[in-house]
């Protein structure tokens, strides 16, 4: 293994125990860790500003839009928007833990449709994460079940990794995607038997520790999505009249809906949504700033962890240490297993999320696995489905990816505990939908 390979290693071990630990704040991970890799590995300090402005580039519309989708949902929370939603999912599951389990398995799915990771926890979390509170769920479990509902639906061919395993193998994304579409069905129906069964532990855990679903729904929540509402503004909120709610649910669908249809950026669309809901809830300009103090703490302070993964990501990549692991990784594969590379692979497809970024995994690696596959008779197709299938579940855990930085922001929660929390029952889902994959003969053994 060479030595860029070895310090790329290190750099993310110590990263992702950092993260995991909790001990110091993401941004001094994301940071000095690459940075002092990089030193490290023999690169001037000119050249790490160069590959720091080649991350941030990367990542600074998903700030600016993380920014403004704070300010903009904290609005239609501090208006009450989600209170009829909220009292309208309690009343039609009758509280059931397991029912809303599986709720957010499915509106997950359907609003991953469009591809988008980002777009997928901005539709959902502020929709979820007040009934999750409310009913004193885990708001780490509803991060669990739209990162793998999410995944699964993320092999359609106009999401990224699809995209990119086409490019390796140089074939029509569609072609690659239609023998997929089975293992997506298989996937959402184990992602549905996983929510019941989360759901029952979860009920549990509730019942166990508030005594019923009924008391811990009666108390009041401790925390809020984002930020804090004043007691004058909940009491105004309560008052606002019935077309003032409709104007804002109005916007909330535009808002949501323009993000889908994306013909403009996200950043600009929250942008836009923010300058038409603080006139029209708030008209004067003093209650206007107090509502962009109140939410903007939690959207700053995302925002910057957000920046420092581009900092992360681009020092990692500036300094071809993703690429140097991924060659190296296969490189030390012992001869007799070679023939099963790709099962392999696919086999830790998951925990290679929290060490290789989505090019790095696509473009670096798969084509050296299907290159030692192809060698011993292994059909390229295989090889791709296999890593596809493998990886592709554990997309949301992963550091490396802006949107979940985006979406524990928005859920006020913490990369490690989510890794903690989702990396055990991902992997697993990850393992049965290989083994699926291969049952059905899309993958070759």
């Amino acid at each position: 293994m060479g030595f860029l390979s070895i310090i790329g290693f290190l750099t993310i071990i110590i990263i992702v125990l950092l993260l995991l630990s909790g001990r110091v704040a993401p941004i001094i991970a994301l940071v000095m860790t690459p940075v002092i890799g990089a030193l490290i590995a023999g690169f001037e300090l000119k050249e790490v500003g160069t590959f720091f402005n080649d991350g941030i580039t990367d990542v600074v519309h998903v700030a600016i839009m993380f920014i403004f989708a704070i300010l903009f949902f904290g609005i239609m929370q501090d208006v009450g928007l989600f209170d009829p939603l909220i009292r309208g999912m309690i009343t039609i599951s009758q509280g059931n833990v397991i029912a809303i389990s599986v709720g957010s398995v499915i509106i997950a799915a359907i609003a991953q449709l469009d591809g988008s990771g980002a777009s997928t926890f901005l539709i959902t979390i502020p929709a979820l994460l007040p009934l999750y509170k409310k009913l004193k769920m885990n708001p780490y479990l509803l991060l669990l079940f739209i990162a793998g509902s999410a995944s699964i639906m993320n092999m359609l061919p106009w999401a990224g990794p699809l995209g990119r395993s086409a490019s390796v193998l140089n074939m029509d994304v569609t072609e690659l995607w239609r023998p997929l579409i089975p293992v997506q069905v298989i996937g959402l129906m184990l992602m549905v038997v996983l929510a019941i069964v989360l759901g029952y532990r979860e009920k549990r855990r509730i019942t166990k520790e508030y005594g019923s679903i009924e008391a811990a729904s009666a108390m009041e929540s401790d925390f809020r999505m984002v930020g804090d509402t004043s007691e004058s503004l909940e009491k105004e909120a309560e008052s606002f009249s019935a077309n003032k709610f409709w104007i804002n649910a109005l916007l909330a669908i535009a808002v949501i809906g323009t993000l889908v249809w994306g013909v403009i950026p996200a950043g600009l669309v929250f942008m836009i949504g923010v300058s038409i809901a603080l006139p029209l809830n708030f008209p004067k300009m003093e209650d206007q700033m107090d509502r962009i103090h109140a939410h903007a703490p939690n959207a700053l302070m995302m925002a910057t962890i957000i920046l420092a993964a581009g900092t992360f990501l681009g020092v990692l990549t500036g300094t071809g240490m993703l690429n140097a692991i991924a060659e190296d990784i296969v490189t030390i594969i012992p001869a007799f297993i070679a023939p099963y590379v790709h099962l392999i692979i696919g086999f830790f497809g998951v925990p290679f999320d929290l060490l290789l970024s989505t090019d790095a995994y696509y473009f670096a690696l798969m084509p050296v696995v299907e290159q030692i596959g192809t060698d011993f008779g292994i059909d390229s197709l295989s090889t791709a489905y296999a890593m596809i299938v493998g990886n592709i579940v554990g997309t949301f855990i992963s550091p490396f990816s802006p949107a979940v930085w985006l979406a524990l922001g928005l859920a006020g929660l913490e990369m490690g505990r989510h890794i903690r929390y989702s990396l055990f029952w991902l992997w697993g889902l990850s393992i049965v939908l290989l083994a699926s994959a291969v049952a059905i003969g899309l993958i070759t053994v």
